[in-house]
């Protein structure tokens, strides 16, 4: 994409941002598709624990018998029982990204990156379309119904397409942003990233029931299940609006498996990219243990408990939001080795004073907060980094190549904190985490500039 990008806007800032027309589009692209990602999740669970955990697991004879064949003692609860499904939803939304987000990415180069996203989105509301086939009556393997195996493969081909839009959309906030407002619309684009996580989670369910309800007064059943095509169908005609020229495709093309190489060179030939990333792949390795040591947390909070741990998620979110905002706004005038060690101290301190701190209520709620400001004060400035120092030519393969990178973060520690935090107890994880944290800030070395 080929855009003139200083004719709008000489600000820095986020209304500077936002004051050009194609990156309003693209993050109105942004929120749509992010939203609609949420919003599948939510709907994969809601199907589950009304079309096939209806009762108690013991109450079903076929998934008992299979459950006996290989060795697996059934969850005790209902409620059990729709988490063990959900997970399985969970692990094929996370293995394309573990998977194919490098060679997703290389792909991306390769094609206008408006019309990738444009049709990742399109796709992928096609895709969705078919997702109430599931629910039709047929046979039943390991004592499920063929339609939640069904959704289980929906769920990998949405997934699959979902990480050709990642690097695309990455790679267009560079062509379409000036250089110097690159911080800011990484701050709106982290913003509300975080804002639609927390918005899809909260209120996809309400808004299903809605839809459900609502159309059946009108005599129109099934109405849950056009929340997605209308999303993703938003999001591709909002990307679709965007004015660039098209990128001419090159006429020897080297393989795909020596562009992915090229990529990894790009690692390093370019030290600043390489230590961006894996300031980015710590960043979401501790936000991922996060996640399960949250309900630890809230467990030791007597106004809490264990079931209400997004209440601490929810603040960590509003702290990465109030974060980017200040980036967005100040940041120009702040080193970026400064603001990523300011952010690695923040999230350190946080994870410490959470255990020295165990049980109160209001500091555990503040210092949740205060990590989501370090998270928002290291993210965005080494995004942008990567952005800057990558070339055109090769930004989809190093996006790509990130996507992977920062999905196999997220997912190991959803894995090791929980066994970890059962055998040694919270504190001693949380002070491990706070370790790595303090020693990549010092690492940093903030006395020195970029």
């Amino acid at each position: 994409m080929s855009q003139p990008r200083t004719s709008e806007g000489k600000g820095t800032g986020v209304r500077a941002v936002l004051e050009q027309r194609d990156f309003r589009w693209l993050w109105l692209g942004q929120i749509c598709s992010q939203l609609a990602d949420k919003f599948y999740i939510v709907l994969m669970v809601y199907l589950i624990a009304q079309h096939w955990v209806s009762s108690t697991p013991a109450s079903n004879p076929a998934l008992a018998e299979a459950a006996g064949v290989v060795g697996f003692d059934l969850p005790e609860t209902r409620a059990q029982m729709i988490t063990l499904l959900a997970t399985g939803v969970y692990a094929a939304n996370t293995l394309p990204a573990v998977l194919l987000g490098t060679v997703a990415g290389a792909w991306t180069d390769r094609w206008p990156k408006r019309r990738v996203m444009v049709a990742s989105n399109g796709l992928r509301g096609l895709l969705v379309l078919f997702v109430p086939l599931a629910l039709l009556d047929g046979p039943q393997w390991l004592g499920l119904g063929w339609g939640y195996w069904a959704l289980l493969g929906l769920t990998f081909l949405e997934s699959a397409l979902t990480q050709f839009f990642a690097p695309a959309e990455q790679a267009a906030i560079t062509t379409l942003i000036p250089q110097t407002q690159l911080l800011a619309a990484n701050s709106v684009y982290q913003t509300t990233s975080m804002a639609t996580t927390i918005v899809g989670f909260a209120l996809g369910e309400p808004i299903l029931l809605l839809l459900r309800h609502g159309l059946e007064q009108l005599g129109i059943a099934g109405g849950e299940f056009l929340l997605l095509p209308l999303c993703y169908g938003s999001a591709a005609l909002a990307i679709s609006r965007i004015r660039h020229h098209s990128e001419p495709r090159r006429r020897h093309e080297p393989s795909l498996w020596r562009e992915i190489g090229q990529g990894l060179a790009v690692l390093r030939q370019r030290p600043r990219v390489a230590r961006a990333l894996a300031q980015l792949v710590l960043l979401y390795s501790l936000l991922a243990a996060l996640y399960v040591l949250a309900i630890s947390l809230a467990a030791a909070v007597p106004g809490l408990g264990p079931t209400r741990f997004g209440v601490l998620l929810a603040m960590s979110g509003l702290g990465l939001a109030a974060g980017a905002l200040s980036v967005a706004q100040l940041a120009q005038h702040i080193g970026r080795r400064q603001l990523a060690a300011l952010g690695l101290g923040l999230i350190g301190w946080s994870l410490l004073l959470l255990g020295q701190l165990l049980g109160n209520l209001t500091f555990t709620l503040l210092l949740c907060a205060l990590l989501g400001v370090g998270a928002a004060l290291l993210a965005i400035p080494t995004q942008t980094t990567i952005q800057e120092d990558t070339p055109a030519s090769l930004r989809g393969k190093v996006f790509g190549l990130q996507n992977n990178l920062i999905n196999i973060a997220l997912s190991l520690p959803l894995v090791l904190a929980g066994a970890t935090v059962s055998r040694w107890g919270l504190l001693p994880v949380l002070q491990v985490l706070a370790a790595l944290a303090l020693a990549a800030a010092v690492a940093e070395r903030p006395w020195r500039r970029w």
